[in-house]
């Protein structure tokens, strides 16, 4: 089977709609997991906010996870290659 230009593209559309799908899930599981714990925190007596600890480590995997699928890894096009030859070659700006 030829894969043409368009079943790739769509291929490649697919998965990244299927990333931002995950993302959202992964986004709402760690807001109701983090609610439930400051509810238990509150509870207890709302002494040392130990919620915080679990809050900033997941909180820095749900930011890698956002930004791979958001802003980290989109595909380089044949113009920022181009762009940073001539920049290597001291002909960009």
């Amino acid at each position: 089977m030829v894969d043409t230009d368009e079943a790739k593209r769509r291929r490649a559309a697919i998965r990244r709609i299927k990333a931002k799908r995950w993302f959202l899930i992964h986004l709402a599981v760690f807001v109701v997991v983090n609610t439930a714990l400051v509810l238990v925190w509150v509870s207890t007596g709302a002494d040392y906010f130990w919620p915080g600890w679990v809050m900033l480590g997941w909180g820095i995997g749900v930011a890698a996870h956002g930004i791979s699928v958001y802003g980290g890894s989109r595909p380089i096009s044949e113009d920022q290659i181009q762009a940073e030859m001539d920049r290597d070659r001291g002909l960009g700006s």
